[in-house]
């Protein structure tokens, strides 16, 4: 029968490593935390495509000042 992994303790190692490692660990090991930390980040942003709403919801308020104006 063979061992089990220890997964939860693995996923909070790997979880505080790429959080903080920047912050605590020696330089060398700790830009390795920063480059994954900024990895995971960009590729989340880039997950999302700039949204860009089909209408305009000022619109009716923009046209409401614009006619108390003139």
């Amino acid at each position: 029968m063979r061992p089990k992994l220890p997964v939860g303790f693995l996923f909070l190692i790997s979880i505080v490593f790429t959080g903080f490692g920047d912050q605590f660990l020696p330089s060398e090991i700790g830009r390795y935390s920063f480059q994954a930390r900024s990895s995971i980040d960009q590729f989340l942003v880039n997950i999302v495509p700039n949204w860009q709403p089909k209408t305009n919801p000022y619109r009716r308020t923009e046209d409401a000042i614009r006619d108390t104006k003139n």
